[in-house]
C-alpha cells in the first residue's frame, strides 16, 4: 500500500501502466479482518495473519482499481496468485519436512508459480481488477488463467475501509487526479 502510493504517480504519468499485488489461495485461509486490529497486536496466529494478509492485498487491489477507474487514469490495479510453489516459505512451517515428500504432488516449481503475475503485467489483453492464478486442481499449479477471489474480497464497503485505515497507519496518501 505505502510503496505504492509513493510511486503511483510515475506510473500515472506515463500513460497506460499496471500495478500487479501478489496475493495467494491462502486469502481464503480467512474471510474476515479485524479492522481494530489490524497489527494483530490483540490476537495473533501465523496462518490467519498470513490470511489476512492475503485478503488484504485483493481488498487494496480491487478498491485501488476503482479509484483509478473512477479518477479515468489509465493505470489499472491487478492481482495474481502463484498457487502453490515450491520455495522456502514453509521452511519454518511445524511438520513441513514430514509433508514435502507429499506435497511435491500438489507443487510446481517457483519459475512456473511466476507465471501468473508475469500475465497479470504483460498480457495485452488482461484488465484492471482481474485475479490470476494456475488453471490446475484447486489453483495449486499449472498455467496463468483468470480465477475468482472469495466474496469477501469484493465487499466494497471493507476494500474502502480497509484503504483509510491502511493511509491512516501508514500516513501515505494517493494522488489519484488526473494530470
Amino acid at each position: 500500500f505505502a510503496f505504492t502510493g509513493q510511486v503511483l504517480d510515475l506510473l500515472t504519468g506515463v500513460g497506460v501502466s499496471r500495478v500487479v499485488t501478489v496475493s495467494s489461495i491462502g486469502h481464503r485461509i480467512l474471510s474476515t479482518i479485524d479492522l481494530d486490529d489490524l497489527q494483530a497486536e490483540k490476537r495473533y496466529n501465523r496462518v490467519s495473519a498470513y490470511g489476512r494478509s492475503k485478503l488484504s492485498n485483493l481488498l487494496f487491489t480491487y478498491e485501488l482499481q476503482r479509484r483509478l477507474a473512477e479518477a479515468g487514469l489509465p493505470t489499472e490495479a491487478l492481482a495474481a496468485h502463484p498457487g502453490v510453489s515450491d520455495t522456502e516459505l514453509a521452511r519454518h512451517m511445524p511438520g513441513a519436512n514430514l509433508l514435502s515428500p507429499v506435497m511435491k504432488v500438489f507443487t510446481q516449481d517457483a519459475v512456473t508459480g511466476a507465471l501468473p503475475t508475469l500475465r497479470a503485467a504483460t498480457d495485452p489483453d488482461a484488465t484492471g481488477g482481474e485475479y490470476y492464478g494456475p488453471d490446475g486442481f484447486m489453483e495449486y499449479a499449472g498455467h496463468p488463467v483468470l480465477v475468482h477471489s472469495n466474496p469477501r474480497s469484493h465487499d466494497a464497503d471493507l476494500q474502502r475501509r480497509l484503504w483509510e485505515s491502511s493511509e491512516e497507519l501508514t500516513g501515505v496518501g494517493f494522488d489519484l487526479t488526473n494530470g
